[in-house]
């Protein structure tokens, strides 16, 4: 899978995109990205949106498809 960061997700992982093993929930996902990359992405992970294959995603314990693309957008300031 594919995990796309964007503004402070960005910021806080020094990334633009890195590639993750499949088989799991966003649940899953997401604590092994904030173990991975420390608490400035974890706070981000808390308030963020997640689209999965660019619908967005509500459900974080159902399983993701392999091969996915996740985007992680925190909140946008500004209007």
């Amino acid at each position: 899978m594919t995990v796309r960061y964007f503004a402070g997700a960005r910021a806080a992982v020094g990334r633009s995109e890195e590639v993750v093993p499949a088989g799991r929930s966003l649940d899953d996902l997401t604590a092994d990205l904030a173990r991975r990359h420390g608490d400035r992405l974890a706070a981000v992970l808390r308030v963020a949106s997640f689209l999965v294959d660019g619908v967005s995603c509500h459900d974080r314990a159902t399983p993701l498809p392999g091969g996915a693309t996740i985007d992680v957008l925190p909140p946008f300031a500004g209007g």
